[in-house]
C-alpha cells in the first residue's frame, strides 16, 4: 500500500462498518457475545475520537435462527419473517447494553429499496443519517424484512446487506467502508481448497478480478465475495474506498483506521462529487 492510501485510511473520518452473521453468530447459530463486545468496543473507540461511524448489521434472522435452534436458514417467507422479526429486537437489545457501557447511544434504521429509489423518502433518511450523527448517535442499519410476496419483496429489498452498507455508504458520503467477513480478504483461488491461493491487498479494476469470487460462506448468511464485489463497485464508484477483512477480532476496524494493510482494499475511483449529507 503506498503512503497516500494509507494516509487516506487514517484521515477516514466518516466510516461505515458492515458485519454479517457468521461474525455475529457462533455456528450453532447463538449469539457470538465475545465478538459483539469487542465490535462495540473498537467502534465506541473511533466515536470517542469523533469520528463518525454508522453500522450495517445483519444478523437478525441468524439470531432468530438460534433462539429457536434452527441450524439451517428456513426457506419459507413467513418463517424467516418471524425469525428476523424475534432476532431483530434481540440484536437491538444486545447492542443497545454493550454500547450503553461506553456511554454511547445507538438508534435503528431498517430500509428497503423504496427508501432510497423515491427521492423525497431518500432525503428523510438522509436527514435521519446526518441529525443522529449530530446527536453523536450510533445509527445500526438492517433491511427490512416485513414484505412477504416473492414479486413485491425482489422491487423492494436489496437482497444482502453487503449491498445495502454500500448503499448507505454513498447515501452519507463515507470516506470509507470496510466489511468485516468470515474470511479476510479476496484470494485468487479459493483459500478453503488451495492452500497456495494468496491474499489481494489492492484492487484498482474489480472487472480484472471477479473470477475469483466464490459463493456464500456460511448456512446463516446469505452473502459471499460475489456480493461484495458488486458491493466494492457502489462504493468505489461513488468515491469511497472499501476494505474487506477478517471479523474473527473486530478490534481490525482500529487496525485499518491505523494504516495497517490488512484485508483488501477496493480503490476509489476518481469522481467530481457525490452526495453530500
Amino acid at each position: 500500500m503506498d503512503e497516500n492510501l494509507r494516509n487516506e485510511l487514517k484521515s477516514a473520518q466518516r466510516i461505515v462498518v458492515k458485519v454479517g452473521t457468521s461474525t455475529l453468530t457462533h455456528e450453532s447459530g447463538k449469539m457470538n457475545l465475545v465478538r459483539m463486545e469487542r465490535l462495540s468496543l473498537a467502534i465506541s473507540e473511533l466515536m470517542n475520537e469523533n469520528k463518525e461511524v454508522i453500522l450495517v448489521s445483519s444478523g437478525a434472522i441468524g439470531v432468530g435462527m438460534g433462539k429457536f435452534n434452527f441450524r439451517r436458514r428456513p426457506l419459507g417467507m413467513g418463517m424467516k419473517q418471524a425469525l428476523a422479526a424475534v432476532g431483530q429486537c434481540e440484536l437491538m437489545n444486545i447492542y443497545s447494553r454493550l454500547f450503553s457501557t461506553y456511554n454511547h447511544t445507538v438508534a435503528q434504521i431498517l430500509l428497503t429499496k423504496t427508501d432510497v429509489n423515491d427521492e423525497m423518502r431518500r432525503k428523510n433518511v438522509i436527514n435521519t443519517f446526518k441529525s443522529l450523527l449530530e446527536f453523536g448517535v450510533l445509527p445500526i442499519v438492517n433491511e427490512n424484512d416485513s414484505v412477504s410476496v416473492d414479486e413485491i419483496k425482489s422491487l423492494m429489498m436489496f437482497g444482502d446487506n453487503d449491498t445495502l452498507s454500500a448503499v448507505v455508504s454513498k447515501l452519507v458520503s463515507a470516506d470509507l467502508l470496510i466489511i468485516l467477513s468470515d474470511i479476510d480478504g479476496l484470494y485468487d483461488s479459493n483459500p478453503k481448497e488451495n492452500k497456495e491461493s494468496k491474499l489481494i491487498h489492492t484492487v484498482t479494476d474489480i472487472n480484472a478480478i471477479r473470477e475469483y469470487a466464490g459463493g456464500s460462506g456460511t448456512n446463516r448468511g446469505t452473502g459471499g465475495m460475489v456480493t461484495k464485489l458488486d458491493a466494492a463497485e457502489i462504493a468505489t464508484g461513488a468515491g469511497i474506498n472499501m476494505i474487506i477483512a477478517s471479523g474473527s477480532d473486530p478490534m481490525v476496524i482500529l487496525d485499518i483506521l491505523k494504516g495497517d494493510e490488512l484485508g483488501t482494499l477496493f480503490v476509489k475511483k476518481d469522481v467530481e462529487t457525490h452526495e453530500n449529507l
